[in-house]
């Protein structure tokens, strides 16, 4: 036995495609199980795709890097469910690309802070966040009530995320979104996005 560990130490290129075959053997006993486990692959009921406004404002959450400064996902221990509310679940995520749960909490968790502050509240906040939370050290963004939304790529969004598994029609795809974005602020888009997040699953406390 203490001979073949001893040609194994000594070469490299055996020891690395061993090393290869063992964590491939382990990822894939972690991996495969959960492409049948449809709690993980299932949408969760009620679960609706983003409109074309709260898409455009995840991607301006997104480009301003909110996600940097807070997560999306509730974790299933008391602390944070009394706090932020019923805890994540795998099948509220699956029509998310990419996945922003996150792991760095500056900011509080936002995933069920949707429907809890009026539109006017998140406008107040995020122009300048004292006004609301007057210890807050999260800067403003006063820029985004200003900025006119440009949805030019919206159709190709949607396709892409079509491709990807999110249900959109093929009506929806290819609709003339002018009237629904037309005149909206990128304020107003990512107020959208944030006023739906975590609604999908009511909560059952």
């Amino acid at each position: 036995m203490k001979m073949r560990h001893d040609i194994i130490e000594k070469n490299s290129l055996l020891m690395a495609v061993l090393i290869f075959i063992i964590i491939s053997f382990g990822g894939l006993a972690q991996i495969v199980p959960l492409f049948f486990n449809t709690s993980t692959t299932e949408p969760v009921k009620g679960l609706k795709p983003y409109t074309a406004l709260q898409l455009e404002g995840r991607d301006i959450y997104i480009r301003e890097g909110c996600n940097n400064c807070h997560s999306q996902m509730v974790r299933p221990f008391r602390a944070e469910t009394e706090r932020y509310g019923h805890y994540s679940v795998a099948g509220e995520f699956v029509w998310d690309h990419p996945f922003l749960w996150g792991s760095k909490r500056t900011g509080p968790d936002l995933h069920r802070v949707g429907g809890r502050y009026s539109d006017e509240w998140h406008r107040a906040h995020l122009n300048n966040p004292r006004d609301v939370v007057p210890e807050s050290n999260m800067p403003g963004f006063p820029w985004l009530s200003t900025n006119q939304l440009d949805y030019s790529i919206i159709n190709k969004k949607l396709s892409a995320m079509q491709t990807l598994g999110v249900p959109y029609s093929d009506d929806e795809v290819d609709k003339d979104y002018t009237a629904d974005l037309d005149g909206k602020t990128e304020m107003d888009a990512l107020i959208s996005y944030l006023q739906v997040l975590g609604t999908a699953l009511k909560e059952t406390r």
